[in-house]
């Protein structure tokens, strides 16, 4: 199932950041579900994780790992384009985000 790892590196946006995961989750089983397979959120795991140091591009950035439908592939940068305007939407004061679509085979650990 898909996961997304948010970084921000300002404290000032996790809250910010908590109230809109049950949404965010909504929108990448929206944006990730094909003709294969059909998504729902409770099939998307959000991770908030501070980033400490300077080298971020932007002060919230989101990586989404899933497998390589095809559908998805055609449309990665789509989905990117996508995820990061819902964020920089409902988050406060947030100028910049980036995301990136990583989508290669997964294992899981669960029946």
């Amino acid at each position: 199932m898909p996961a997304v790892n948010l970084y921000f590196n300002d404290d000032k946006y996790v809250a910010q950041l908590e109230k809109i995961t049950p949404a965010l989750k909504q929108f990448v089983a929206d944006q990730l579900t094909c003709n294969d397979i059909s998504l729902g959120p409770g099939e998307v795991s959000v991770r908030l994780l501070p980033a400490r140091g300077k080298g971020m591009l932007a002060k919230v950035e989101l990586d989404i790992f899933a497998a390589p439908y095809k559908e998805r592939i055609d449309k990665q940068d789509e989905i990117c384009l996508n995820v990061r305007q819902f964020v920089l939407d409902r988050v406060e004061g947030l100028e910049d985000a980036k995301a990136w679509l990583i989508l290669s085979e997964l294992g899981h650990s669960w029946d």
